[in-house]
């Protein structure tokens, strides 16, 4: 028997694949964005329906032909472009673990567990390293350890907002854990926007630092320059490569020009640097109480077992 629950479920899909549809439609005719953050924006989407479309019209659709640099200079869309990055390959890997471990009934901890770790192999290995290694002169292992910092601290806030939507709400709703059910994929679809919103804060910080690269253009160079406002985005890029390469030796020039004016390919000679260790590790440790804190409330309304049946 159908509830009123099952049929804004079925709306909200419904929305989802005219989001999607759109979304596609767009990054291949319209909007010259990097192939991994077209990945991104198609995975994000898939996850968050017309919200996330809606970042993206925001953020990242170039309003008329050879604007796309101008469109999104500014900073709050260069770290929306870093959170996707984030998201997608956090997201990705806690919904497949999530739907591979609901078959083996294990408690909800060790579950939580298994997530955390398949959203920080995925979120590292591949978003990270693999795709960003040819800012590393194509060393993929360098990537590895270069981003290591980047995506452990970004996804522990991505954590923070996923793992309370989701513990809670699958104890509080019949099905939810269960992939099969389309209660379960509604659940994803909260708790990943949970986890964008989480998230921002530290990526905008770190894309300010010059720690993570920003949203991604594509644009030939033969349209570089050819709208509106161009100007203004390449002066913009040279300020904020100029500003960030005196803060952190240089490293913003590498990243920022890549993703700011990346004709067909990414530079190769990225070697970026990292914050004095001290710092780094408060970053960390802040980020790791952070989860905590959000395991504790999360306790306050739903159980988190490590042995038995929740």
């Amino acid at each position: 028997m159908s509830t009123p629950l099952d049929g804004a479920i079925a709306i909200w899909y419904l929305l989802t694949a005219g989001s999607l549809a759109f979304l596609i439609w767009d990054l291949l005719t319209n909007t010259p964005t990097g192939r991994v953050m077209k990945l991104a924006w198609v995975l994000v989407v898939f996850y968050t329906g017309p919200i996330g479309l809606f970042i993206y019209l925001l953020s990242c659709r170039q309003p008329l032909p050879g604007t796309h640099d101008a469109f999104i200079a500014p900073h709050w869309k260069q770290a929306t472009g870093s959170l996707l990055h984030c998201v997608a390959g956090d997201a990705t890997g806690i919904i497949i673990s999530a739907a591979i471990v609901y078959r083996f009934g294990l408690p909800n901890g060790i579950d939580l567990i298994i997530e955390y770790l398949s959203a920080f192999v995925v979120g590292l290995l591949v978003f990270q390293a693999l795709f960003m290694r040819a800012m590393y002169n194509g060393n993929y292992w360098l990537a590895v350890r270069k981003t290591f910092f980047a995506e452990t601290v970004s996804m522990n806030m991505v954590m923070v907002g996923m793992i309370p939507t989701m513990v809670i709400l699958m104890h509080r709703l019949p099905g939810a854990g269960n992939p099969f059910h389309a209660t379960f994929w509604a659940v994803m679809s909260l708790a990943t926007m949970a986890g964008m919103l989480t998230a921002y804060p530290i990526n905008s910080w770190m894309v300010r630092r010059g720690l993570k690269h920003g949203m991604m253009s594509a644009m030939p160079k033969s349209k570089q320059g050819a709208g509106p406002g161009a100007a203004e985005s390449m002066g913009s890029g040279m300020e904020m490569g100029s500003e960030m390469g005196g803060e952190m030796g240089g490293e913003m020039g590498g990243e920022m020009g890549g993703e700011m004016a990346m004709s067909h390919e990414m530079p190769s000679g990225h070697q970026g640097t990292s914050l004095p260790p001290a710092r780094m590790a408060t970053v960390l440790i802040l980020t790791f109480a952070a989860l905590a804190l959000a395991l504790w409330v999360t306790t306050l309304f739903a159980p988190i077992t490590l042995t038995g049946s929740e």
